[in-house]
Parts: structure tokens; C-alpha cells; sequence
């Protein structure tokens, strides 16, 4: 039984914890969308296995899946995953499903966010995404544990916390006008604070892909622990992503958390500018409402799309010269994890990466 509680995380005394705390598992949605995915998401099927394949070492995994797709599912994936069905309109778990909260007894309870696309009609990537909206409120029913409806359009990779009262977002995703036009800045961290339990908001200036997710800031920067972040770099002054990627490291630079603590930050570099090939294009669906997939279009390719998982670090790699500084770095940044590497382009191409499609459910 799932009930659905009339108050905020904040006042019951939930918090929601950093990503580097224990899990219970790890949650995911199969692609198969036609428009977003080449050649039937089969491509990226079997880059979803490798995904819960490599966390499924660690810790256990359920994948929510369309009904046409479940035999397919279950047969593709291995039999350590477990494979409900969940009715969804594509597979970005981060971003369409819930945000789980925990109290000092160890009770688990979930965050429902408002979801509309990333934009809604604004500038959302595709209609309708009334499954989507749904989704939380399924996992909620399939865990049994209570929820909390927030009167917020929010994604769970625009945010990062540090399960100590800080959290890491963007302006640019944030304050976009498709998400919440009617809040004000303050309002937005009102609700950060009631429904996160948090006291700082640290913001952030842009992320890296702006047309897809407006900026969403796990593609630029994640707590390592409380009082420690990594952030994304390059060396490049002719990179587009140079400027907006110093201006982050300022910010973290010249802030303090919840705590009063000056912040550690690590940097990590970014892979090269990954561009849609003509054969990657040439495979998706055109469909009204939904943004096309052009040839030459660059992608948010970035390392910092990890997934911190119990004993482990599940990194995103893109054939690229810097694949194995960056694990390097990864792994000295996180020395009691182990670090697996999976093949990042696949995942990128339909718009973002290994965090993006996956959702921690704390142990409590």
C-alpha cells in the first residue's frame, strides 16, 4: 500500500541522501522509442544491458518496461535483473521517475515530481508524456512506500545533493521558462528546501546541453562526498563549453555548503565534442513533436555522467583520448570503489548518459 502524504519531506523529518550513500537498488527504463532511438532502440537496448549488467555486480536492478517490450526485456536482460512492467513514453529514469527520501529510523518514502519533457509545449522534447508522469507514481506502488506529490516541474538529473542540506543545480535548467514560469527564484528554493530537505542551493551557471535538457547539472558537476565536488573541465578556449564550464568552477570555487565548509573540487576532463554521424541519424524515426536527430548535431558527451553504485562507479566511455585519464581520475576520487567503464556513445546519442537512465533507491 502506497499512500499519498499531505506534507513535505522537510516537515516529517526526510531528507534525501547523496548518491554515494547505501542503496537498496537501481532503477531503469528499457528504450524503444523509434523517434529518439535508431533502428528500434535495439542499438541501445543492448547498451542498456551492458548498463545493468555492470551495476547488477553491485547491487540489485529493476527495469521498468512497455508491455510489447517485456518478453524482450526479460529474455536481453540478465536474470539477476528483475523486470516489472511500467508503461512509459521513453527510458530516462532519472529524469521522469521519483526521488527517494529517508528518515533517522530508516524509513524510505519517494518524492513525485512534475514532469513534462523537459520544456512541456515550451520547448519540450516530445508529446505527450502522460506515462512519463506516471512513472513515479507506479514505483511508488510496486516499493510500497508512501509519497509526496511536489508542486514542482523538476528532473532528478538538474540536481545533485550532498545528503547534509546542500544542493548543486543550474540556472539555466531551473529558471527555464518551460518548466515553472509562474515561481519565482526564491519560490523554486523554497520548494528545493521542503521537499530535498536542504538549507544551501548552490547554482550553477549553465550545463552543457542546452537544447536537450536546458543545462541539467549532471553532465557538469556531482558530490563526490559532503564537503568534495567534481567538476567538469576543458583546456580547449576554443571549445563552446570552455567559458560556461569555468564560470562552474568559480562558482563552486568562491561557495560554501550547508555546513560552512569551502568546497574540494576536483576536475575532470571532457571527451571531444561527439557529433551524430550520417548512419546514427539516418536510423531514427522522424515524428511530429518530437526533436529530430540531425547529422552533425552535437551531443552532451561527458564522464561526469557516472552512477555511484554500492562499492562502485559505473563510467560512461566515448573512444576518446581522454577515456582513461578520466577513469584515472574517477578512481582516485572515489579510492573504496571500484571503477567499470561502459561504452558511453550509444546512450548519448538519444540524449544523455548512464546517470540519466537510472534512479537510486536508498536502503533506509
Amino acid at each position: 500500500m502506497s499512500k499519498l502524504i499531505d506534507s513535505t519531506p522537510r516537515a516529517d523529518g526526510f531528507r534525501m541522501p547523496g548518491e554515494f550513500e547505501p542503496h537498496r537498488q537501481i532503477w531503469m527504463l528499457w528504450p524503444q522509442r523509434p523517434d529518439n532511438w535508431r533502428l528500434g532502440g535495439k542499438p541501445a537496448q543492448r547498451a542498456w544491458v551492458d548498463v545493468a549488467s555492470a551495476i547488477s555486480r553491485f547491487e540489485p536492478v529493476t527495469v521498468g518496461v512497455n508491455h510489447d517490450q517485456y518478453e524482450n526485456a526479460v529474455n536481453m536482460l540478465p536474470g539477476s535483473v528483475r523486470v516489472v512492467e511500467i508503461s512509459n513514453n521513453d527510458s530516462w529514469m532519472r529524469d521522469c521517475g521519483p526521488s527517494f527520501v529517508v528518515n533517522d529510523k530508516g524509513d524510505v518514502r519517494l518524492v513525485d515530481w512534475g514532469f513534462n519533457a523537459w520544456g512541456g509545449l515550451y520547448d519540450g522534447l516530445y508529446f505527450p508524456w502522460d506515462k512519463d508522469d506516471l512513472v513515479a507514481q507506479k514505483v511508488a506502488q510496486i516499493e510500497q512506500v508512501d509519497r509526496y506529490k511536489a508542486p514542482l516541474i523538476m528532473e532528478g538529473g538538474s540536481f545533485h545533493v550532498d545528503g547534509e542540506g546542500t544542493v548543486l543545480t543550474t540556472e539555466e535548467c531551473l529558471l527555464s521558462p518551460g518548466r515553472n514560469p509562474d515561481l519565482t527564484r526564491e519560490q523554486i528554493e523554497e520548494h528545493l528546501r521542503d521537499y530535498l530537505n536542504v538549507e544551501k542551493v548552490i547554482w550553477l551557471g549553465k550545463g552543457i546541453d542546452p537544447d536537450e535538457t536546458n543545462g541539467h547539472v549532471d553532465d557538469v558537476a556531482c558530490f563526490v562526498r559532503p564537503g568534495v565536488v567534481m567538476a567538469a573541465v576543458t583546456d580547449d578556449k576554443d571549445d563552446w563549453r570552455y567559458e560556461l564550464l569555468q564560470d562552474n568552477l568559480r562558482r563552486l570555487r568562491e561557495t560554501t555548503d550547508a555546513k560552512g565548509r569551502k568546497l574540494e573540487v576536483i576536475t575532470l576532463p571532457m571527451p571531444a565534442i561527439l557529433e551524430i554521424t550520417e548512419d546514427e541519424a539516418w536510423g531514427i524515426d522522424s515524428a511530429e513533436g518530437t526533436i529530430p536527430r540531425r547529422p552533425g548535431d552535437k551531443t552532451a558527451a561527458s564522464y561526469l555522467n557516472f552512477l555511484i553504485v554500492n562499492g562502485g562507479i559505473i563510467l560512461p566511455t566515448f573512444d576518446d583520448p581522454y577515456d582513461n585519464p578520466a577513469r584515472g581520475i574517477v578512481a582516485g576520487a572515489f579510492p573504496d570503489r571500484e571503477v567499470v567503464t561502459v561504452p558511453g556513445r550509444e546512450i548519448v546519442l538519444g540524449g544523455g548518459n548512464v546517470h540519466c537512465i537510472t534512479q537510486q533507491q536508498p536502503r533506509g
